[in-house]
């Protein structure tokens, strides 16, 4: 193995090295560096490699390597063939190294021109390459400040890291869990915030753990830098000179980076133990994720790398071509078909196999489904740009960035989609065109299937009605749903539900003496349809009257939507003092929609302390979701109560405790509306779990079973839940929820109709007073505009 050759023409020629005019002596071109032999190839005749000053690294054949070798810029082209010949055993002429030299190393940028300037080299960019990259630590700093670093991977320190790593994610991912982590993070901007910083600088130690891998294995790390993948910034680090290590070595490497991701798992999970911050174990779940997603082995990622080292195949899209071509039977003698080892082969094989029809599958998925992803993206960044705004204007500048990085984080993806495509067209028209020069029926061949692919991307992505509309949460995303036009999906489900406009018959309840319902003079009703296509069972529909305005005591959030495209929300938290003896408080949610291209969603969250003894218990909690001739709509209710028995009045700390409490859900009332659904449930039990935990620090005897369960959501029906409770120190709760979709939309600015006057967040008044209070805070949206419409 030859070491690194510098531009001076420093090395060993061999033997018999004579001196020439320097217009007959051939010369490497400046930063050309041997590396030598590849150890523990999967080749039959292990290839040599060359790193060019650019970066790029070359395979040679061992004839070519030694020709490279002994180009030291004093020997001439007979002292070349001299040394070759020596080394290879065999007789070489000068002519055969001007052969080579002019026909294989030329071409490759690895030679000074005739001219004594320096060629100009065209590195391979493929398709997934790193682009527009800048250096931030040369080479010499590199080697500098990963030295230490690479004490860590000593054997009893690696073992120890892994434990402890294996023991974090056990811990977090089956014992803690993330939504409390996930609740606190979404509700404190600031630390989200956080997470986003620590995330991007775990994917630098990604990339410094490669490099300290490489020092540790004695090779020497290049230049650490960032560029962009796609249009998403990346980090890299050149460990290039791993090639000069054996199988273990170059596999320590790969692997360097998933390792530095699980120290920094373990190091945040002490921040974590020592902060108290739940949102840092969000940090664990993103390297966890970034781990698995490295594993890929279908494009260059670590898996990637880790697959060819183990192989001892380099560049394994390379033999995509060769392979395919070798399955076939007429070529299986050939020497091209023999290039590797039969093991190596067939993992080759094997991969192939299986990347292709993937990579095939996913491009043509991918143009399928482009319609509806630009849809989504674009009604997910103005529902965050709308958020940003409405931040803005309350001098939240954490929620601000936030936004605008969830706004980055939604459009760069689908931006780089479209790069990707882009450039994929550009090259397969590129090599196809060059392909057929010379060739008139070939390129009339190739001009017809490409206005044919060009024909299937117009009836793909071409506007119509249900083409670019976003993806709903409750959509399966099956292959066959992906495809523009596909009506088997929904007939081969067994769902029953009818297609918009189709006319079925069904069984009616009607009160008697009052007029049935015309197409002219519809009326609000129920429909119940069979579930899951059952045979022989009937639909059944009765009226549904709007419900009553609340009483003394109730929370209602009714939102009603009769208006195509439009947005609106309806949020009602009430906070209620019980001090009569009758509890028979009513929490309501009713999302009553008729329109298309609409969302409507309302969300009612009632607390309902009783103090001293109760001699009625009966408190009810109601959602109702409800669509009446809705198209592509999106109607969710959502109803929460927590219902307390308290032997007395509670403490002025207690009562200010209370206050934080409901300021933080006046602050969630006005979120609502960026909020998923599970996010909305999430926050709702978390404000009940704080308000108990109020209590049970005050001393109430609280059961010590009582636990807190997410409100159910199920498809659009009536739903209601009186819970008793009589007994001091007991606590009920009556979560319910109906929905058809979960929500999106835009900020509240307009009051809840039908529900009681919002006032100021309140504890409420002391026991004693003459009449149950209520407090809500209202956050319900005005109609707006619609974006990319919603779906049903």
């Amino acid at each position: 193995m030859s070491g690194p050759v510098n531009a001076s023409g420093e090395g060993t020629a061999g033997r018999g090295a004579t001196t020439a005019p320097a217009s007959d002596v051939p010369h490497r071109a400046r930063g050309v560096e041997l590396i030598g032999e590849l150890r523990d190839s999967g080749y039959r005749r292990p290839p040599a490699l060359v790193r060019r000053a650019d970066g790029q690294v070359l395979q040679l054949t061992p004839l070519l390597y030694r020709v490279l070798a002994a180009v030291d810029g004093r020997a001439d082209h007979a002292g070349i063939a001299a040394a070759v010949g020596r080394a290879v055993g065999r007789r070489v002429t000068a002519d055969d190294v001007r052969v080579l030299l002019a026909t294989k190393l030329a071409p490759l940028g690895v030679l000074r021109l005739p001219d004594g300037t320096e060629p100009e080299h065209r590195k391979a960019e493929p398709l997934l390459g790193l682009r527009l990259r800048h250096v931030v630590a040369d080479p010499a700093v590199t080697r500098r400040i990963t030295a230490p670093f690479a004490r860590l991977f000593h054997p009893a320190v690696v073992v120890a890291a892994l434990v402890a790593f294996a023991a974090v994610a056990t811990w977090v991912l089956f014992h803690e869990g993330l939504a409390g982590a996930t609740h606190q993070a979404f509700h404190q901007p600031a630390l989200l915030l956080l997470v986003f910083a620590v995330t991007v600088v775990s994917a630098g130690c990604h990339e410094f753990g490669h490099a300290a891998a490489a020092r540790y294995g004695g090779a020497t790390p290049g230049a650490m830098g960032f560029g962009l993948y796609l249009l998403w910034p990346a980090f890299y680090t050149d460990v290039t000179d791993s090639y000069r290590l054996g199988r273990a070595g170059r596999l320590r490497t790969d692997l360097g980076g998933l390792y530095f991701n699980a120290l920094v798992a373990v190091a945040v999970h002490v921040a974590w133990w020592v902060s108290g911050w739940d949102a840092l174990l969000l940090v664990v779940a993103t390297q966890i994720a970034q781990m698995l997603r490295q594993l890929a082995p279908v494009v260059r990622y670590d898996g990637y790398h880790v697959l060819a080292d183990l192989t001892g195949v380099p560049d394994l899209f390379r033999h995509i071509k060769p392979t395919l071509l070798g399955l076939l039977p007429h070529r299986w003698g050939r020497p091209e078909s023999k290039v590797l080892k039969p093991w190596a082969r067939a993992v080759v094989t094997a991969w192939v196999l299986l990347v292709v029809p993937l990579l095939l599958a996913g491009t043509a998925l991918l143009v399928l489904a482009l319609p509806r992803v630009v849809a989504t993206a674009w009604q997910g960044v103005g529902e965050q740009w709308r958020s940003a705004g409405a931040a803005l204007g309350d001098g939240d500048l954490a929620l601000v960035l936030v936004r605008v990085l969830s706004v980055a984080a939604i459009a760069l993806p689908v931006l780089g989609v479209g790069l990707l495509l882009v450039r994929l067209a550009r090259r397969v028209c590129a090599r196809v065109w060059r392909s057929t020069g010379g060739r008139p029926g070939r390129r009339a061949l190739v001009v017809v299937c490409g206005l044919a692919v060009l024909a299937g991307l117009l009836w793909a992505w071409w506007p119509q009605p249900d083409r670019y509309r976003p993806v709903r949460p409750d959509e399966r995303g099956t292959v066959v749903d992906a495809v523009p036009g596909a009506v088997g999906a929904a007939a081969g489900s067994g769902r029953a539900t009818p297609a918009p406009g189709e006319a079925r018959a069904a069984r009616t309840a009607w009160p008697s003496g009052t007029p049935l319902p015309t197409r002219e003079k519809p009326v609000l009703a129920l429909v119940l349809a069979p579930a899951d296509g059952a045979a022989g069972e009937p639909t059944l529909v009765f009226p549904l009257d709007l419900p009553a305005p609340p009483g003394p005591g109730d929370n209602q959030a009714l939102a009603v939507n009769t208006v195509d495209g439009s947005v609106r929300y309806e949020v009602s938290f009430a906070l209620v003092w019980e001090t009569d003896g009758v509890v028979d408080n009513r929490n309501e949610a009713y999302a009553l929609a008729s329109c298309r291209d609409c969302t409507t969603v309302a969300v009612a969250f009632q607390v309902v302390l009783v103090v001293g003894q109760a001699d009625v218990v009966v408190p009810e909690n109601i959602a109702v979701a409800v669509n009446h001739s809705c198209v592509r709509c999106v109607t969710y209710a959502l109803a929460a109560q927590l219902v307390v028995s308290l032997p007395e009045d509670l403490s002025p700390r207690a009562k200010a405790r209370l206050e934080e409490v409901w300021a933080e859900l006046a602050r969630l009332a006005r979120d609502v509306p960026g909020m998923t659904v599970q996010q909305v449930q999430q926050a709702l039990e978390g404000a009940k779990a704080r308000i108990l935990g109020v209590l049970r620090e005050e001393g109430v005897p609280l059961p010590g079973g009582s636990t807190t369960t997410p409100p159910a959501t199920t498809p659009p029906a009536t739903t209601s839940g009186p819970v008793p409770t009589s007994s001091p120190g007991r606590t009920s709760e009556s979560p319910t929820g109906t929905t058809s979709a979960p929500p999106s939309s835009t900020a509240p600015d307009s009051p809840t109709p039908g529900s009681p006057s919002p006032g100021s967040p309140s504890p409420g008044p002391s026991p004693g007073s003459p009449a149950p209070s209520t407090t809500t805070v209202p956050a319900t949206p005005s109609e707006s505009p619609p974006g990319p419409p919603s779906s049903r």
